[in-house]
């Protein structure tokens, strides 16, 4: 189980570091969120793996530990929350810049120049 999730999270770091190396806004959004699962997965597993064992310390051997599960869970919320606000950002700067290149040369600076 512990090859499978690190797997999965090798993968999911993967495709998110090469979305957001993209010149685009919304595939960077992507990737960032993509990130944020992958960092959520990394978290939950460090709680010990263990199927069919109770969340405490009682009279088995074995245990999960029921923190990086809390941690995970409000991760969820914000990861959720900031999600959506930077997708707002980037429809509109896309409104107001006409394109979602994030490097675009064509681009107006701070003082109103081309």
């Amino acid at each position: 189980m512990e090859a499978l999730f690190s797997i999965t999270v090798g993968i999911l770091t993967a495709c998110s570091i090469y979305l957001i190396l993209r010149g685009r806004s919304f595939p960077i959004v992507m990737g960032l969120t993509m990130l944020s699962y992958a960092v959520n997965l990394f978290l939950f597993s460090t709680g010990r793996l263990v199927l069919n064992q109770l969340p405490i310390i009682g009279n088995q051997a074995e245990y999960t530990d029921p923190l990086p599960q809390a941690f995970v869970l409000t991760a969820i919320v914000i990861g959720f929350a900031m999600t959506a606000y930077t997708i707002i950002l980037a429809v509109r700067v896309r409104g107001e810049l006409g394109t979602d290149e994030v490097n675009d040369p064509q681009a107006k600076d701070g003082e109103g120049n081309r």
